[in-house]
C-alpha cells in the first residue's frame, strides 16, 4: 500500500449479487477514501463448500427476506440488480467456476480490465439474466469490457491451466484464512493488522474502522 493509504481487498464471486453491492460501493469511495483498493477474484462455491456455509436461500423464509432485500438494496445502491424468485434456482444450476478463473486470468495478465470485466459479468446475469457459464457467454463479457478478441481468447485458454487454477484456489483460501464465510468478503489492513467485514452493508463500519467518513452509498 502507498504512504498512510490503508489497503482494502475485496474477495468477490461474480454469482454474489451482494459482492456486486459492495463492488461499486467501494468503487465510488477509492477517490474519496485514503484506501488502496485491491480487487481479490475467489470461489464463492469454494468458501461454501470449505466453510460448511449453506446458501442462504435454502432457507425459505430466508428466501423471501433477500428477494425483497436484494430490491430494497438495489435501489438503495443504485445498481441495477434485478432480480425475481426463480432467482435463486438459477444460482444453485450455475457455477460461476469458469467466470472466476476467466476474471483471475485477466487479473494475472491484464489486471487494468478486472474492474469493467467484474462488472460486465454481473451486469450479464444480475441485470439481464443471462448465462455466463458457456465460453461464448464469457467472451461475450469480455468483448463488452473491452477486452480484445485475442485477449480474450487467450485468457480462456488460461482457465484450464494449474496457474490460473491454483491463483483462484489460493485467493479463496485466503480469504478462508481471514474469516471469510461467504462473499463479499472485506478486508482492511489497518493498524497492524486484517479487519474482515462480511457483506455489502459494512461499509458504513469499515469507514468508521479507519477512520474515513461515510458519506451513504452514493457519495456525491
Amino acid at each position: 500500500a502507498s504512504m498512510g493509504r490503508t489497503l482494502v481487498e475485496l474477495f468477490y464471486d461474480v454469482i454474489s449479487p451482494y459482492s456486486w453491492l459492495g463492488f461499486e460501493v467501494l468503487c465510488r469511495y477509492k477517490h474519496i477514501w485514503n484506501i488502496d483498493l485491491r480487487f481479490r477474484p475467489a470461489f464463492l462455491g469454494g468458501i461454501m463448500q470449505q466453510t460448511g456455509n449453506k446458501p442462504p436461500a435454502m432457507l425459505p423464509k430466508r428466501a423471501e427476506y433477500m428477494l425483497k432485500d436484494i430490491k430494497r438494496m438495489a435501489k438503495y445502491y443504485q445498481v441495477p440488480i434485478h432480480v425475481s424468485g426463480d432467482d435463486f434456482q438459477r444460482i444453485f444450476a450455475t457455477s460461476s467456476l469458469a467466470a472466476m478463473r476467466f476474471v483471475t486470468a485477466i487479473d494475472m495478465t491484464n489486471p487494468q480490465y478486472l474492474e469493467p470485466l467484474s462488472r460486465e459479468f454481473w451486469n450479464r446475469f444480475w441485470s439481464q439474466h443471462e448465462d455466463i457459464s458457456q465460453p461464448e457467454n464469457i467472451l461475450a463479457v469480455a468483448r463488452l469490457a473491452g477486452l480484445s478478441a485475442e485477449l480474450s481468447q487467450k485468457a480462456l485458454e488460461m482457465i484450464s491451466s494449474p496457474t490460473v487454477k491454483d491463483r483462484l484456489k489460493e485467493t479463496t483460501a485466503e480469504a478462508i484464512k481471514y474469516g471469510a464465510f461467504g462473499m463479499p468478503a472485506v478486508v482492511a489492513h489497518y493498524d497492524g493488522e486484517p479487519h474482515l467485514f462480511f457483506g455489502s452493508d459494512r461499509l458504513e463500519l469499515l469507514g468508521s474502522v479507519i477512520g474515513e467518513k461515510w458519506l451513504g452509498p452514493v457519495p456525491s
